[in-house]
């Protein structure tokens, strides 16, 4: 099983990737590996923020709720 990783993880992979892309550091055979790897991370990201926001947004609603009760 692949080693779950934090959104904070992530993002300093993908930032590690583009520092490497950005210095020339990754042969042609390394490149292609990499994109789909930040390509997957972003992805992940995105779904990690959509998740909490929605998370965030449900227990608002909560709150507001018992707040008017």
């Amino acid at each position: 099983m692949a080693k779950k990783i934090s959104y904070g993880e992530a993002i300093a992979e993908i930032e590690e990737i583009i520092r490497k892309i950005e210095q020339e550091e990754l042969d042609v055979d390394e490149l292609s590996d990499k994109v789909k790897r930040v390509s997957f991370l972003i992805n992940y990201c995105r779904e990690k923020l959509r998740n909490t926001e929605e998370e965030v947004s449900n227990i608002l609603k909560e709150i507001e709720k018992k707040q008017a009760d």
